[in-house]
């Protein structure tokens, strides 16, 4: 059982307690899935976690970072395909939930029951963490908008059904000129050009847009407000990925401490070994201060900082970085059964790479928090 003293710390309320028990009663007896087939598994994980309420808390009127930590952190524990199915609801609908209209935040009520999958985006084959790069054009054409481009790299590409797309407007150079639009997937012009396959599968695509024709009405906020846009939805959901990277450490230190008790080596548990305790006191001192980064960045944004682009990018920095080293010592203390297909520091090794690239790149999150102590923007 993952360490809980956590809770008690002066972040959290008496309610994220309460839905931290939640989440672990319906993560034990729910999870893992059956991750066979990707698509149909992150499906039916959308479903259930729409069923039993928990897909409520990511988006509305006003995101509780907290509470998007918490079950990030439980889910990821328990299944990383749970975390990403329920992340990417959060994400995918993110701009919806801070800028959308009234129309629009009908897709919402479908996403946060679980009746719609949604897609974020950004990434292109020339811009990924440079977002000011983008190069797909939105032209106006009448009373429409004309897109054209090529997005990739897209979570829940291919199965999702509604999608925030960030494209070109031109309002100035850079960073100005981007706007945000909301498109269903059935949209004529929208293309899955390929579906992407990882080390940890996750639903993935490269999307095409083809003369695509969106009403004004899809507009998120204004135009020029893409960019805005972005590093608002990028700060609330940065500091959760720290918090999934935490989930994962926290089940790697688990099943060592399992497997130094039940080991025997030299006729003696493994845990024994003054060098397998050097190895659980690093990942422990790692886990907490993690913890740490990720519960402050979301304390922070939750009483009313406009911007935490400075302690999310440190979350998810440490977090991820030091997600990596746990897990890197859970599967030596494992030795060969470490690297054995099928078992779950196996399967944690494979999910926590990606953590450290998607969001903005482990080397991006040290650039921005240099220019954030540095004075900069």
């Amino acid at each position: 059982m993952a360490d809980k003293t956590f809770l008690n710390w002066p972040f959290f309320e008496d309610r994220h307690r309460s839905l931290a028990t939640e989440i672990e009663a319906w993560s034990d007896a729910n999870l893992p899935v059956d991750h066979t087939d990707t698509d149909l598994a992150c499906k039916s994980l959308v479903n259930a976690l729409g069923a039993a309420g928990f897909l409520r808390h990511s988006g509305g009127e006003s995101l509780d970072v907290r509470t998007l930590c918490l079950l990030r952190e439980t889910l990821a524990r328990h299944d990383g395909l749970a975390d990403f199915s329920f992340a990417m609801q959060g994400l995918g609908m993110g701009a919806v939930s801070l800028f959308g209209s009234a129309q629009q935040r009908k897709w919402l009520d479908k996403t946060r029951e679980g009746d719609a999958i949604s897609a974020f985006a950004l990434t292109e084959p020339a811009s990924g963490s440079d977002v000011a790069n983008i190069a797909t054009t939105a032209e106006v054409s009448g009373d429409d908008f004309v897109l054209n481009g090529e997005k990739t790299w897209i979570s829940n590409g291919g199965i999702a059904d509604i999608y925030v797309v960030f494209a070109r407007t031109g309002e100035g150079a850079g960073a100005r000129g981007l706007s945000a639009f909301l498109v269903p997937a059935n949209t004529q012009g929208l293309e899955v050009v390929e579906r992407l396959e990882t080390i940890a599968p996750h639903p993935l695509a490269r999307l095409k847009f083809n003369d695509m024709r969106l009403p004004e009405t899809a507009l998120i906020g204004a135009r020029g407000d893409g960019f805005k846009i972005a590093i608002s939805v990028l700060d609330v959901f940065r500091a959760t990925v720290g918090a999934a990277a935490l989930g994962l450490a926290r089940r790697a230190l688990d099943e060592t401490l399992k497997r130094a008790r039940e080991r025997q080596i030299f006729g003696a548990p493994l845990g024994d070994l003054q060098m397998v305790q050097g190895h659980i006191a690093e990942m422990a001192v790692d886990i907490d201060a993690a913890a740490l980064l990720v519960y402050r960045a979301a304390w922070t944004k939750d009483m009313g900082a406009a911007r935490i682009t400075r302690e999310a990018a440190m979350a998810k920095l440490y977090a991820t970085d030091r997600a990596q080293s746990v897990i890197d010592k859970a599967v030596q203390i494992h030795g060969g059964d470490g690297v054995r297909k099928g078992s779950v520091v196996e399967r944690l090794y494979r999910e926590i790479r990606a953590l450290r690239i998607y969001e903005g790149a482990s080397d991006v999150q040290k650039i921005i928090i240099a220019r954030q102590v540095s004075g900069g923007t």
